[in-house]
């Protein structure tokens, strides 16, 4: 049997707030929170000046295995995670192949089962087909839908086939909201002579608002829970305060959507600020922050989609959409919060408990009895500049590169063992598939 380990002198960010506690683990489990605990024999950890929350949970990367593991794979993008206090991630499926039996799911949980330092749950890839994995496949976060083309070739587009999928069964539903037929339109407007700055054009707001409208009308239609991905426009966040009460439907935004805004990030990034559905105006990215902090908007996600420099660098239109993010997040919302911005309890709302209340992930998301011991010790008044080259993510770049940011996680804790810490990993340990035990998923409402 493990060490127990006691968490000593922490501040801890609890489910009633911030609170100076120590932290018994046991078992891989959180044993016990309270004020001066002692523990014969345990293994203490002293986090005297450091903050502890739990892990964040990522609910959308693009880890690229099988595949395309020249660009990342479930190994490195599992380091990038732990290095960034993320403790959890789910997965997207338009790897090569595809994600869409359960039999290429279950050779997707054997790699990562042998390689992800961190937490893990994949979505299955929906088909025009509306195949019976997309219910059938074991213990899977949700099915994700691709209502506009984007990397790979997963596409449903037609009305016919989104509504024959929101009819069937009560698995979530996560969709990429932009109109395919417009997007179309648009490329046939702007043609070859394109530039980096058209992307915004071509996959325009009216693209997301439309696919958008569309999905949260199945929604209300079937009763379908539904979870709007990446979500990037000023009329989207409009839409959403007005029409979602009474839907079971929740939405996620990207740091990059309110902190990389255009023209700007396309005369410094060029093709590097390139990513579907793209980054927007100021107007955008300041509604899409309204719309967190009111709580219309539920989550913070990365869309983690990493492709090489040298892809990058074809120019437009040739150039792949996508960033890395998995390892900046959480240090560029703690920047926030010491700018006073938000609130650390905000941030743990938007990366931690709400993930695993959305997606209904197992004893996840919260610093209480029971819970797993997925743990993040920061250092709020540490400072550091985010480096190409000094990355974990296999492309080694980001679209923050030379940005001073204050806050850092210095320990992460996965299932009660430190898998990272100052720099440094610890990989006799793998992290765990996360278990869905989604309300919905029994016929009940979405709380």
């Amino acid at each position: 049997m493990d060490t127990p380990i006691l968490i000593k002198h922490a501040i801890a960010i609890l489910p009633n707030g911030p609170e100076a506690v120590d932290v018994l683990i046991a078992g891989g489990r959180i044993e016990k929170v309270g004020a001066t605990l002692s523990v014969s024999g345990a293994q203490i950890i002293d986090a005297k000046g450091l903050t502890l929350i739990p892990g964040a949970i990522d609910p959308q990367v693009h880890f690229r295995e099988p595949g395309m593991e020249w660009k990342e794979d479930l190994g490195s993008g599992s380091r990038a995670a732990a290095a960034g206090g993320v403790t959890g991630f789910l997965e997207m499926p338009n790897t090569q192949p595809a994600t869409t039996t359960a039999e290429l799911m279950a050779a997707k949980k054997a790699i990562a089962a042998s390689k992800s330092l961190v937490n893990y749950n994949f979505f299955i890839g929906a088909t025009p087909e509306a195949l019976p994995d997309l219910l059938s496949t074991p213990n899977v976060c949700g099915i994700k839908i691709f209502m506009g083309a984007s990397t790979g070739t997963l596409l449903v587009d037609k009305l016919a086939d989104l509504d024959r999928i929101f009819s069937q069964g009560r698995r979530l539903i996560a969709v990429h909201a932009e109109d395919e037929a417009l997007i179309r339109e648009n490329k046939a407007r702007y043609g070859a002579a394109a530039k980096p700055e058209d992307h915004a054009l071509i996959r325009s707001p009216e693209v997301a608002l439309r696919a958008t409208r569309t999905a949260m009308e199945l929604s209300r239609k079937y009763r379908r829970r539904l979870h709007i991905l990446h979500m990037t426009t000023q009329e989207e966040a409009e839409y959403l305060a007005t029409e979602k009460a009474g839907i079971p439907v929740s939405a996620e935004v990207c740091p990059q959507h309110f902190l990389l805004p255009a023209p700007d990030c396309y005369e410094k990034l060029g093709t590097y600020a390139q990513m579907n559905p793209p980054l927007r105006e100021k107007r955008h990215g300041e509604a899409l922050w309204k719309a967190l902090k009111s709580g219309v908007i539920d989550c913070i996600a990365t869309d983690h989609a990493p492709h090489t420099r040298e892809e990058k660098d074809k120019g437009f239109p040739h150039a792949p959409s996508g960033m890395p993010g998995v390892e900046t997040s959480l240090p560029l919302m703690l920047d926030r919060v010491n700018q006073g911005l938000c609130s650390l309890e905000e941030v743990v709302r938007w990366m931690s408990s709400n993930p695993a209340r959305l997606y209904g992930i197992k004893n996840k998301g919260r610093i209480a009895p029971g819970y797993d011991a997925d743990l993040v010790l920061l250092d709020m008044a540490r400072e550091k500049t985010i480096e190409n080259g000094k990355l974990q993510t296999k492309v080694n770049w980001s679209p923050y590169n030379g940005w001073k940011i204050k806050g850092w996680p210095v320990v992460t804790m996965v299932n009660g063992h430190v898998v990272f810490r100052e720099g440094e990993f610890f990989t006799d340990r793998m992290g765990r598939e996360m278990i869905i035990d989604a309300p919905w998923d029994r016929g009940e409402d979405f709380p």
